[in-house]
């Protein structure tokens, strides 16, 4: 069975290409270039390894680094947003990223497919940098590392630490996009120092959403500070321990330069409910359904899967999961033996369909309302296999990141078009807790670790505003509450703090044209955004019955030479058909944007092998 038999020797071949974590020899710097493809014919080339004569690197010239005795923090990603984390952390001639992430693109971005940090300041300095330390495995934090890759184009293998199932995730996603050859992961052990040049790293087990979660602490001559990644206090996870509260109290009795600190639930008082509560709402809804059950959930989201897995063994269903990422991370988690089901509990997609609806429950991606994802596509009667009627129970076990209320809420509808029962946090409060912290841990974070200043980050404005505050009730003056900026340097001493100006940063816009699953990946920076031409494809929908008024008609600026008005309107013929084929309905924004850039892209590219960037415009009437 396709989802739970448990390959070996992939198992055997990950522990072996694991070494144990070392310090990274300085490496040779990185070309430039602001827009890259890959695909399947263009992989990357073996490396060498980064160890080298130490006589023959000190004759090279040495990239700039950060002022003798100061420590420098730049966040690139994850401050005044939620997404896309990412942070540099340097110290003179030895640099590190925190975290990798990306961010999903909201609703005003149609034809955008991810959003991932410019990591521009770090490819100037790639020589000098010594790892990617990495805090646990959302894609808010490791979804970007393909397209980093991409950016940096490492002539070695750039080590990467983490947590195993971080990295296990990350394994599989670097294969997907044949870039393996370029990273090394090196799971680290819980008490060891990770020596980074003249920067040491440990990371320090807190409770998320998703088992082996780290907050990280970095050592630096100047000083040491914690990023705390996404945390709060469970006293009784699903998954693994508690906080490990003893180490972040020891921590702040040595001293704590600064603490970098979530924020994104600082509007909510108390303490964030365990995941414990998750569990028994999920048991409570699939033990009363009578039909087929379906629960949505990020894909990495491994601590909801075992709870499916839980409860449907005491309700007699079997489970099965529905989507690619979804399917990718339960076989990781497998191999890893963070899950380890039962035989015939955890079975295919299309044995799980032939048994009577009362006896399975499906698990699949879409709980943001992604148009590519299982959810989006099964409440618009687009999936090629699952359907949903009267009876069923879609459990939505996520709530919306700031960006995609609206593409939540059309998915909801539209489930409940379908006649199914949907439930939602708006609803049935306990189907799903936030994995981050409330006010009253926050404050005890602070508390623990006692430091000289704090940064307040994953979050938007609103939250580290509002987390000055708190911070203030728990004894840190207001001026000693920094407020960073994506590009922002902040810049330490023993016991200063000053911001020292800004470095190129931003966001790269990753472009998947006419791929849903795989396929050529085009990186598209501000810089180079029109550099193979721009199309805007635009419709006018009746809203009800999704039937085409006016259009589809196609406007081309920049376009090459070989796109000529007769391949434009060859283009367009090709569209009206794809959407004259929808399913009668509500139009979903979203899922019709991926369609009809689908659509374009395919025909464009069939005939002139050229890749614009294909900007859907639908006009609701």
């Amino acid at each position: 069975m396709d989802n739970t038999t448990k390959n070996n020797d992939d198992a055997q071949r990950r522990r072996r290409r694991r070494p144990q974590p070392a310090e990274r020899a300085n490496s040779n710097g990185a070309p430039d270039g602001a827009k890259t493809t890959i695909g399947a014919s263009n992989r990357g080339k073996q490396s060498a390894g980064r160890a080298g004569d130490a006589r023959k690197q000190a004759s090279k010239p040495a990239p700039k680094g950060a002022p003798r005795g100061r420590l420098r923090v730049i966040p690139l990603g994850g401050v005044g947003e939620v997404g896309k984390n990412c942070t540099v952390v340097e110290y003179e001639n030895d640099l590190i990223l925190m975290d990798v992430g990306a961010k999903f693109p909201e609703d005003d971005q149609l034809g955008i497919d991810l959003i991932v940090p410019d990591v521009s300041y770090v490819r100037e300095r790639e020589r000098n940098l010594r790892g990617i330390l990495i805090t646990h495995g959302h894609e808010d934090h490791i979804g970007g590392l393909p397209f980093i890759i991409l950016q940096l184009k490492p002539k070695e293998p750039i080590p990467v630490y983490g947590p195993a199932l971080a990295l296990g995730l990350l394994e599989a996603k670097m294969r997907e996009y044949r870039l393996e050859k370029h990273v090394e992961f090196r799971p680290f052990q819980q008490g060891q120092r990770i020596s980074l040049g003249k920067l040491s790293a440990e990371f320090i087990h807190v409770t998320h959403s998703i088992p082996d979660t780290n907050a990280i602490a970095v050592h630096s001559p100047v000083g040491t500070i914690i990023d705390t990644a996404d945390f709060k206090f469970d006293p009784t996870p699903i998954m693994g321990k508690p906080t490990n509260e003893r180490r972040l109290r020891k921590l702040g009795e040595q001293g704590v330069l600064a603490l970098f600190s979530d924020t994104v639930r600082v509007e909510s008082e108390g303490s964030t409910p365990s995941e414990r509560v998750v569990y028994d709402t999920m048991r409570r809804v699939i033990e009363r359904s009578k039909g087929q059950v379906i629960i949505a959930t990020f894909a990495s989201n491994i601590s909801r899967l075992k709870m499916a897995l839980d409860a449907a063994k005491r309700s007699g269903r079997k489970v099965a999961v529905a989507g690619r990422s979804m399917e990718q991370s339960s076989r990781v988690a497998q191999e890893l033996e963070y899950l380890d089901p039962e035989p015939g509990l955890l079975i295919s997609l299309e044995e799980a369909l032939r048994l009577p609806a009362e006896k399975r429950l499906l698990v699949v991606t879409g709980s943001q309302g992604e148009p590519a994802a299982a959810l989006a596509r099964i409440a618009m009667g687009g999936h090629p296999k699952v359907r949903v009627a009267r009876g069923d129970v879609v459990i939505i076990s996520a709530t919306p990141i700031p960006g995609n209320e609206e593409t939540v809420t059309r998915t909801i509808d539209n489930l409940f078009r379908r006649g199914c029962e949907v439930v939602y946090s708006a609803i049935e409060r306990g189907v799903h807790v936030s994995g981050h912290a409330g006010r009253d841990e926050l404050k005890r974070m602070i508390e623990l670790v006692k430091p000289k200043f704090v940064v307040p980050i994953h979050g938007e404005f609103r939250h580290m505003a509002l987390y000055r505050e708190l911070a203030r009730s728990a004894g840190i003056p207001p001026d000693r509450v920094f407020f960073p900026e994506i590009g922002g340097v902040l810049e330490f001493t023993a016991d200063k703090l000053v911001a020292k100006g800004r470095v190129k940063a931003g966001s790269v816009l990753v472009d998947r044209p006419g791929e849903r699953d795989g396929g050529q990946v085009i990186l598209r920076s501000p810089d180079t955004l029109t550099d193979d031409g721009i199309i805007i494809a635009s419709v006018v929908l009746r809203r009800e019955t999704g039937e085409i008024i006016a259009g589809p008609d196609l406007i081309g600026r920049s376009l090459r030479p070989d796109l000529t008005p007769q391949r434009l309107d060859a283009a367009e013929d090709e569209l009206r058909k794809v959407m004259s084929r929808q399913k009668k309905g509500e139009v979903e924004p979203s899922f019709y944007a991926r369609r009809m850039k689908e659509s374009v892209a395919k025909s464009l590219y069939r005939n002139t092998k050229s890749r614009p960037l294909i900007l859907p415009v639908l006009t609701k009437v």
